[in-house]
């Protein structure tokens, strides 16, 4: 009877949608592990979607915000004056042995004619600097009519009589064999910023965002006055170091903060004009050290108007994303109140009230997370590479535009200075390609200039100064959008920990160019850099596009922020699993997948199930 078989054979095969309303009536406990695993990362986004309820209703960007974004321009201002003093305050002098023996003799004598019958000369008629002629008893007539023949090396001190103004070299007469090193300075500042990002990173993640910051802003204050007190260059490379510590931890904690108050396109676009400020600050320092006569006066009035920051502790608020992974769920509620109150908004009481903790013991969380996450582990290690490559890169860079004779000053304040109109076109870049493609653009092109400079024939100076001042441009664009695409990707309860991880590789990365340079033939160092970058923009393609989407909070969250489920099922069929499987909680669909991987149960894994007309057939078979 063909006319009785083919309804059968039609209902055999029913459409999925109908399949989950008959397992859900007829089997309620029995859903497969595939639409548990769904359910969960549906509640997560739901989540995600309350918090962003509440954002909307707050304001995206009102007042509130707004002051917030103002409050981290104005330390990356004055950071500058830390990061770039040592340019300033350890200018080269000229300096001359002390001969004032013979002003025993000839009291009325004027400097040059000090100089010139102590000092002996180089073969182009300028004085040696580190010799002086031995000292004799004679009386000034035989010394002028006899000269002096002998040398030694100074005995009594140095001189700097061409020099205007006090510096770090003639306090502490760092000439002679004793000569000022910016590279140990440099690399005091850069072992400075490696500890710092690991201390200040775990004190943020542990204690929160806003005790960081003051915490750092002390540190400052501390390190910096400290600095222009210091009796030896000794203390000066013990503050030096101090104050990088805390600088760097200011800026993963206010970047932390400012990115959890924010969404959308208004995250990166406050941390990349927030770095814009150092191209402005660096003007600032310009200025001051010029006018200056000394360089503590330099340290004293560059930290002076940190005092200011430390009115934060009434102004500053703390990251509602912070306290909810906390599980302070009512002092999240209290600090979204009160922005809100500052944007003159009210946000329902509907939606605070739904608020909550996103995940189970997420105070676990630990540095040790990076390595067992394998998701996290597999995002951390290619955004490493990524910034040792950009680290290294710009260190090489500024390092071969001094080999072209550009003073060191110059080799830093010019790129400096230049970078806000790079930084500036990130924004834009950013909003039309994305975060990634953006940077990998950013990255190939700066370190194809460095690869590209070693085969321009060295006669052509002007070009190889073009290519090393564009591939600085973009290094340095670079350097402000990894900072907004990390903590964009990093989850909330280990941001600044992984911030810290990867300022860390970029540290690194610099101290590896400037040893290579130093103490290796050039060949190595370019060998290097050209590994890490095929490595590094090889790597790209694991990281995942952040543009417009939620931030993750905890570990839980963090995988399937990187993924959609919308790719599985239609709308029509996630509109229909979640009415079907709204009942099933968090806690329940956990225990089912826990219970199932302890002991597998046959329901849970049951084959879909068969129609009237199929189990007739297969009695009959």
């Amino acid at each position: 009877m063909a006319g009785d078989d083919n309804p059968v054979e039609l209902q055999s095969q029913p459409s999925y949608r109908n399949l989950q309303q008959h397992e859900a009536a007829e089997h309620p406990r029995s859903w497969s592990v595939e639409l548990l695993l769904r359910r969960l990362r549906n509640i997560e986004t739901n989540q995600c979607d309350k918090f962003a309820n509440i954002m909307e209703a707050l304001g995206k960007f009102g007042p509130f915000q707004r002051r917030l974004v103002a409050l981290a321009f104005i330390p990356n201002l004055l950071a500058v004056v830390f990061m770039y003093a040592d340019l300033f305050v350890a200018a080269e002098q000229k300096a001359y042995c002390n001969t004032s023996w013979i002003l025993a003799v000839g009291p009325n004598l004027s400097v040059a004619e000090q100089l010139n019958l102590t000092l002996p000369r180089y073969s182009n008629g300028s004085f040696v600097t580190c010799r002086m002629f031995l000292p004799v008893t004679w009386d000034l007539d035989s010394i002028i009519k006899f000269g002096l023949n002998y040398t030694q090396s100074c005995s009594q001190g140095w001189i700097y009589p061409e020099s205007k103004t006090r510096s770090v070299i003639n306090e502490f007469d760092l000439v002679c064999g004793e000569e000022f090193s910016p590279e140990a300075v440099q690399s005091m500042f850069l072992t400075g910023l490696l500890t710092g990002a690991l201390i200040f990173g775990f004190i943020s993640d542990k204690v929160g965002r806003y005790p960081s910051i003051l915490l750092s802003n002390v540190g400052i204050i501390i390190f910096g006055f400290g600095t222009a007190f210091v009796n030896s260059f000794h203390q000066y490379l013990f503050f030096r170091f101090g104050v990088s510590q805390s600088l760097v931890g200011h800026s993963i904690s206010s970047m932390a903060l400012t990115v959890e108050w924010l969404v959308g396109e208004h995250r990166a676009h406050a941390i990349i004009l927030s770095q814009c400020f150092y191209s402005l600050g660096l003007m600032f320092l310009s200025g001051l050290a010029y006018s200056l006569p000394h360089w503590r006066l330099l340290f004293l009035l560059g930290t002076a108007p940190v005092l200011f920051l430390v009115s934060f502790i009434w102004i500053l608020p703390e990251s509602p994303r912070w306290l909810l992974v906390k599980g302070k769920v009512e002092e999240a509620k209290h600090v979204l109140r009160y922005a809100a109150d500052k944007n003159k908004r009210t946000i329902p009481l509907s939606l605070l009230d739904k608020l909550q903790v996103p995940g189970k013991k997420v105070t676990n969380a630990s540095i040790l997370d990076f390595y067992s996450n394998s998701q996290l582990r597999k995002v951390t290690l290619a955004m490493g590479c990524v910034w040792f490559t950009v680290g290294h890169s710009y260190s090489t860079l500024t390092l071969k535009m001094r080999n072209f004779g550009v003073k060191q000053q110059m080799s830093e304040i010019i790129p400096g200075m230049m970078g806000m109109p790079a930084r500036l076109c990130c924004i834009f870049l950013f909003e039309q390609f994305g975060r990634k493609w953006t940077m990998a653009g950013a990255l190939f092109q700066g370190s194809f200039m460095n690869l590209l400079i070693p085969f321009i024939p060295s006669e052509l100076k002007t070009t190889m100064m073009l290519l090393i001042l564009i591939g600085q441009l973009s290094l340095a664009a670079s350097i402000s959008m990894f900072f907004a695409y990390s903590a964009e990707l990093l989850p909330t309860i280990l941001r600044t920990t992984g911030l810290g991880l990867l300022t860390l590789a970029w540290a690194s990365g610099n101290m590896v160019s400037l040893a290579l340079i130093t103490w290796s033939p050039p060949s190595i160092t370019n060998y290097i850099g050209c590994v890490s970058t095929i490595l590094s923009l090889s790597l790209f393609y694991i990281l995942p596009e952040t543009k417009n989407q939620p931030h993750a909070d905890i570990l839980e969250h963090f995988s399937s922020h990187r993924r959609t489920f919308s790719s599985d099922l239609s709308k029509d069929d996630l509109l229909t699993e979640t009415k079907l499987y709204g009942e099933v909680n968090e806690e329940v669909a956990k225990n089912t997948l826990l219970n199932a991987m302890m002991e597998p149960d046959p329901g849970l894994f049951s084959p879909p199930l068969k129609t009237k007309g199929e189990t007739t057939s297969g009695q009959d078979a």
